[in-house]
């Protein structure tokens, strides 16, 4: 209904990063971070993913920007089965 709705395009990046496609989860997070850069679950699951592909390097820098927004955003990815 709101393709470009970066809560839509996050909930649909945690799809794919749950389904182990991190290509398409971190298309997805780029959009939403494109529309709200401070998102931190886009930031995060980004850095997920990123870790996943072994860019280590820019997962960390998502993950600490994630994690400076909401110290509690691995808490709330682990409650979804993702870390």
């Amino acid at each position: 209904m709101r393709p470009n709705d970066p809560y839509t395009l996050d909930s649909r990046a945690l799809t794919y990063l749950k389904l182990g496609n991190p290509d398409a989860a971190i298309t997805d997070y780029d959009a939403a971070l494109g529309a709200k850069p401070e998102l931190d679950s886009a930031l995060y699951g980004r850095g997920l993913a990123k870790r996943r592909k072994g860019d280590t390097e820019g997962a960390e820098r998502d993950i600490a920007a994630a994690k400076a927004i909401n110290a509690a955003i691995a808490d709330a990815f682990a409650d979804y089965g993702v870390q």
